[in-house]
């Protein structure tokens, strides 16, 4: 099922990835807090109607359980954080690919991880040369779709757009994402690990994150509250129809990212991550971002890969 599960959730934040630009305002310095205040808000509401749920029960909030999860949630919070400022500018189709190399070197953190742990023998005895081929085209096509959005933003910046007034500091954002996101995926996949893991269970997690994000997300509502004299209505104007609806997506997507990453982490960190390819092609139908060739290339890459690892899913089940 991991590859249904990680499948569903490339989609879901493929769709987050479409409904953040819609909502990034270039004009707006806070636009990306805001972004934080909703997605912290339906994270937050998840987390509780989940949390009766949880392996451990309300258990799951003790103070040991906080901490071990503490360098996952905030890597990831940072992470998405940076990611709402870059998305006002820098397009989906040159942030999306940056920023999604980090399932390629989080897959590298984890194999060298479960080869120090020595879990790596067991975890490759569920490999088939079709998984391996499916992973390589995958990581290999995130990769330089990122190189070619690289290049391209270079020619771009030199336009003197207001987008792009950043010239090539706007990079730092998506760089710093990768960085962040590698840390919080490779973490994940090591805690929810059945062998080597925390103890922690997929509901437990989803309860740990959302009640962290709903943390972050009130600090970022009280600091605009402060810095602005005037409290944030999320709801207000076309708030709902855009941060909202991508807070719901990115939960959506999270959801079935943590039951597809506690079956298979080394494979579904590089698939989940593959999500950009979404992100570029809605980013063409609704946004009419232009893409090039290069872009198609790697796009196809990808889909290629994931191709063969439903194929190699199916004939496991099989």
């Amino acid at each position: 099922m991991w590859f249904i599960y990680a499948l569903i959730c490339l989609l879901g934040w493929g769709f987050a990835d479409l409904f953040y630009k819609k909502s990034a305002d270039p004009d707006d310095r806070y636009s990306h807090l805001k972004v934080a205040v909703w997605v912290g808000l339906v994270m937050g509401v998840c987390a509780l109607i989940l949390l009766p749920f949880a392996e451990h029960g309300y258990a799951v909030l003790n103070f040991e359980n906080l901490i071990k999860y503490s360098p996952a949630s905030l890597a990831y919070i940072i992470s998405m954080v940076i990611g709402y400022a870059g998305m006002r500018y820098l397009e989906i189709s040159i942030i999306s690919p940056v920023q999604n190399a980090s399932g390629a070197l989080s897959t590298i953190v984890m194999v060298a991880y479960f080869m120090f742990v020595g879990r790596m023998a067991s975890i490759t005895e569920e490999f088939s040369t079709l998984d391996i081929i499916g992973t390589v085209l995958i990581v290999l096509g995130v990769i330089a779709l990122a190189v070619v959005e690289h290049q391209l933003s270079r020619a771009e910046r030199e336009q003197a757009e207001k987008k792009y007034r950043f010239g090539a500091l706007a990079l730092l954002f998506p760089i710093a994402y990768c960085i962040f996101d590698t840390i919080g995926t490779a973490a994940d996949g090591i805690i929810l690990d059945e062998e080597v893991g925390l103890g922690l269970g997929e509901i437990d997690v989803l309860v740990l994150y959302g009640l962290t994000f709903l943390a972050a997300g009130i600090i970022a509502w009280v600091f605009l509250l402060l810095r602005n004299k005037k409290a944030y209505n999320p709801f207000a104007g076309k708030e709902l129809a855009t941060k909202g609806v991508a807070a719901c997506f990115e939960e959506f997507g999270q959801v079935f990212y943590v039951f597809a990453m506690a079956q298979n982490p080394v494979v579904a960190a590089p698939m989940v991550a593959s999500y950009c390819i979404v992100s570029v092609l809605l980013s063409r139908i609704f946004l009419k971002e232009k893409l090039k060739a290069s872009q198609y290339a790697c796009v196809a890459a990808v889909i290629a890969g994931i191709v063969l690892l439903g194929i190699s899913e199916g004939l496991a089940e099989a």
